[in-house]
C-alpha cells in the first residue's frame, strides 16, 4: 500500500457514502467495495472495511459509544466481486458495556473479523494524555500526493514516502486534512481508522536503505494484517489531524508499528497499531494477479 495511486474519481463525501454500511437483516448489515483504481489493483484497503464494520457495530449499539476495535485482515476483499455483508455477533450487551464481533464476507468467504468494545462514556474520575509532537506545523510540512477530492495530506520532513532513497529514523508525522468532517460520532471513528494502515509500513522501511513502499507488490511482498484502534472520547476536530507512527520493531517477516491521532489544537483523539507482513515476494506459485495479491 503506497500513497501513490492513480488518479481516480474518490471523495471524501464518497468515502464517507462507502462506510455508511446499512442494515440488511437480523445483525446483518451490507458496505459497498468502492471503485477501482486505474492501475487495476483490485484489493480493497482493509481499513476501509474496518471503518464499514466501526459503523455497523455502532448501528447496533446506538446507545453506545465504540471505543475499541481490534481487526484481523486474513483475506483479501477485491473491488467489484459483490458488496461486503458484516455479520455482528454479539458476545455480551450491558448497560454500561458491549462487546461483539464483526465478521466482514464477500461471496460467502471470511475476509476480515473485527472485535469492537463499546460503553456508555461517564464523567472523570482522572485525565491525562500524551502531549502532541512538537514538529513542524501542516504549513512547513511537504505536501504529498494521495489523491483524493476533500482530502490533503503533509508530511514532516519527508518529501517521498515511497522512496527506497530517503533514509531516516522509523517514525512519521502525518498532517492530515478532511473536507467534509463528519458530526456522526461513528463515521468520525471511522475516518479516523481508515488512516491507521496507511503509513506504517513506509515508516518501518524508512529506517533501512534500498527498500521502500515504490517496490511493493513487485519485488517485495507487503499488507497489512492488523490494526486496532482505541478511541478517546470525545471525537471531534476541526482543522489538520496529526498521526504519529513510530515503528518499533521489524524482523521474521512483520512489522510493528504504533500511533497516535492529535488535534492541531493537542487534543489526543486516538491511539494505534498495526502489524504488517514484509516479505520477499514470491517468485513460484504467482497464479495470482499482481494487482490481486494481497
Amino acid at each position: 500500500m503506497t500513497t501513490e495511486s492513480a488518479q481516480t474519481p474518490w471523495t471524501v463525501q464518497g468515502l464517507l457514502d462507502l462506510f455508511d454500511a446499512e442494515p440488511s437483516g437480523q445483525d446483518v448489515f451490507t458496505a459497498q467495495t468502492g471503485l477501482a483504481a486505474e492501475d487495476e489493483r483490485q484489493v480493497v484497503e482493509g481499513t476501509q472495511v474496518l471503518a464499514q464494520s466501526i459503523v455497523a457495530a455502532a448501528k447496533r449499539f446506538p446507545d453506545k459509544s465504540v471505543r475499541s476495535v481490534y481487526s484481523v485482515f486474513a483475506r483479501a476483499v477485491l473491488v467489484g466481486a459483490g458488496p461486503v455483508e458484516l455479520e455482528v455477533d454479539v458476545v455480551s450487551e450491558g448497560r454500561s458495556t458491549a462487546t461483539a464481533v464483526v465478521t466482514a464476507k464477500q461471496n460467502g468467504k471470511r475476509c476480515i473479523t473485527t472485535t469492537v468494545l463499546a460503553d456508555v462514556p461517564t464523567a472523570d474520575v482522572i485525565r491525562h494524555h500524551l502531549p502532541r509532537p512538537d514538529v513542524a506545523p501542516p504549513a512547513e510540512a511537504n505536501a504529498s500526493a494521495m489523491p483524493m477530492t476533500g482530502r490533503e495530506l503533509r508530511l514532516v520532513d519527508v518529501v517521498d514516502v515511497n522512496s527506497p532513497d530517503e533514509v531516516g529514523p522509523p517514525e512519521l508525522f502525518a498532517w492530515l486534512h478532511y473536507d467534509p468532517i463528519p458530526e456522526r460520532d461513528d463515521l468520525a471513528k471511522a475516518l479516523i481508522a481508515y488512516f491507521t494502515g496507511h503509513l506504517g509500513i513506509s515508516t518501518t522501511m524508512r529506517a533501512h536503505g534500498g527498500i521502500g513502499t515504490s517496490q511493493a507488490h513487485l519485488t517485495v511482498s507487503t499488507a497489512p494484517m492488523t490494526v486496532s484502534v482505541s478511541f478517546h472520547e470525545p471525537v471531534r476536530w476541526d482543522g489538520w489531524l496529526l498521526y504519529t507512527h513510530e515503528s518499533t520493531q521489524v524482523g521474521a517477516g512483520m512489522s510493528y508499528v504504533r500511533g497516535t491521532v492529535h488535534t492541531e489544537d493537542g487534543e489526543l483523539l486516538a491511539s494505534f497499531t498495526q502489524d504488517a507482513l514484509i516479505r520477499p515476494l514470491r517468485t513460484t506459485d504467482t497464479t495470482i494477479k499482481e494487482q490481486s495479491r494481497l
